[in-house]
């Protein structure tokens, strides 16, 4: 009888540790199941927004953790009011909550009590000293069992095997940016070298208007100085030399100006009397018309023995031809002075493109010196000719391009030119800076969520200098580093991922 007691105990007692370790297990992934965090991210006009939020869950409290940067820079929100609204169903539940003071730059900390279950949406109005803006964040569930919520965020969840962290604190503080891949027009491309050329209306070229000594009005006149209208530029010394002396030229001019003056007041009284006709009057007075002009010609830019010489237009000086006190002829260029309002852009092709020549849409310039690229519109271009012809001695046709000098283009240089030709063909294309290099194959960073990124292989065609056409690897739609991909590079080779970086706790 002892026997079959002590077996009973042992019975009770192995049933007893069976179910504290179930219900322990139980406890544990009842707790598992509830620390689960929603990722929420969506784009508006002017802001990305990222949010990492607890489930929402009818009569419970959730926080939302959101993080607001500028599209144009991906900067934090530094200030400025955000209202979030919880709306469930066709409006007939909203739940609201405004927020004035941030928890940190860029992020602010709303809480939500929704009353309704159903499927809704989250709406963010955001309030500037620029304006107000909103986001959107569609498809949010909300449900009566904590339970279900949670596993329906597990389920939910963007993870990576091979995924990169870098958080959002972390892209703020460098040059950082993400960019859609786009499925647009993309035909083939010319890629060629262009040299930068002044406009002939916006470049005067300043000839000596006499013979002699090249006297410049001070030491100020150097290339790259700037001149106005009217400006005296240098003087024209002609009083040292034997031939065409100005001041011998000056002093008959002042003579006969003088003389054919006087002619005309007798000739008149003469044809008042009748001895002499109208015709031989009128001889007179086209001579002293001549001698007058060339005497006032010479009396308004002749001073000491020299001749002044002004700048026709406003501008810089580009170039000047002679020296100091050299000696130079009647027409003889002394300087160049330009706007560099316009500029023409010419290059020079293979004959092979000349029937794509016609169908020329635009074009993509990189300046050499800084390795910035603009496109043909930022600089209110166009195509202005292109050549219909080629010979032996250059068999290459010109395309020549009229541009705006918006950027202080440098005339004489040399700029890396892509021009774009007219299509029907579409290809997805990302940002050239998205493209990252290792043993000859190319990689992009796509973003899974704005904290989490994926390294992964493309197949690249051709470029138009700002964008990449990407033949295998992405579909359009998705979201690329565009900005600072080295750094999300470093990142992953410095660290391990941490998937509960940034979490609401």
């Amino acid at each position: 009888m002892k026997s079959k007691v002590t077996i009973l105990f042992f019975i009770i007692f192995i049933f007893t540790i069976l179910s504290c370790c179930e219900h322990g297990h139980e406890t544990e992934e009842s707790g598992h199941a509830h620390d689960e965090i929603l990722s929420l991210f969506a784009y508006g006009e002017d802001f990305e927004l990222f949010a990492e939020a607890t489930p929402f869950v009818t009569g419970q409290t959730g926080e939302i953790l959101a993080h607001f940067s500028h599209l144009e820079n991906f900067k934090p929100l530094a200030q400025g009011t955000v209202t979030v609204s919880l709306v469930v169903g066709e409006g007939t539940e909203v739940i609201s909550q405004t927020l004035e003071n941030q928890e940190r730059t860029g992020i602010y900390l709303f809480s939500l009590k929704p009353q309704k279950a159903g499927s809704g949406k989250l709406i963010f109005d955001i309030k500037t000293s620029k304006g107000d803006f909103q986001v959107t964040v569609p498809n949010i569930m909300v449900y009566t069992d904590v339970h279900e919520a949670h596993e329906a965020a597990a389920q939910s969840a963007i993870t990576s095997v091979d995924g990169i962290s870098f958080t959002k604190e972390q892209s703020w503080k460098v040059d950082f940016a993400t960019d859609e891949a786009r499925l647009e027009p993309f035909g083939q491309m010319i890629r060629t070298t262009a040299q930068i050329q002044p406009l002939q209306g916006d470049e005067r070229i300043v000839s000596a208007r006499t013979s002699g000594l090249v006297l410049f009005s001070n030491e100020h006149i150097v290339e790259g100085r700037a001149v106005n209208t009217g400006q005296r530029l240098f003087y024209i010394d002609g009083s040292q030399t034997t031939d065409n002396n100005l001041s011998v030229r000056y002093a008959e001019a002042e003579s006969e100006y003088a003389r054919a003056k006087a002619e005309v007041v007798r000739k008149a009284e003469l044809a008042e009397e009748g001895v002499i006709s109208q015709s031989v009057l009128l001889a007179a007075q086209t001579d002293f018309a001549n001698a007058e002009a060339n005497y006032i010609n010479l009396k308004q830019n002749f001073s000491a023995g020299r001749q002044g010489v002004s700048s026709p237009i406003g501008g810089f000086v580009t170039r000047i031809m002679v020296q100091n006190g050299e000696y130079v002829e009647a027409g003889q260029p002394v300087l160049v002075v330009s706007q560099n309002r316009d500029l023409l852009i010419k290059a020079e092709v293979q004959p092979k493109y000349y029937d794509l020549l016609s169908s020329i849409v635009s074009a993509n310039l990189r300046v050499l010196s800084s390795n910035r690229t603009y496109t043909l519109e930022e600089l209110g271009g166009r195509v202005l000719s292109y050549g219909k012809s080629t010979d032996l001695q250059n068999p290459l046709v010109p395309i020549v391009f009229l541009v705006n000098n918006k950027i202080e283009l440098l005339v004489g240089s040399f700029v890396e030119l892509f021009i774009k030709t007219q299509t029907t063909t579409r290809a997805v294309t990302v940002p050239n800076e998205a493209l990252t290099e290792e043993m000859g194959n190319f990689f992009v960073f796509v973003q899974l969520t704005p904290v989490l990124f994926e390294k992964r292989w493309i197949k690249k065609g051709a470029s138009d200098g700002i964008r990449t056409e990407i033949i295998e690897g992405i579909i359009a739609g998705e979201r690329v580093v565009s900005k600072g991909a080295m750094l999300v590079k470093l990142s992953h080779s410095s660290g391990v991922l941490d998937p509960h970086a940034g979490h609401v706790h």
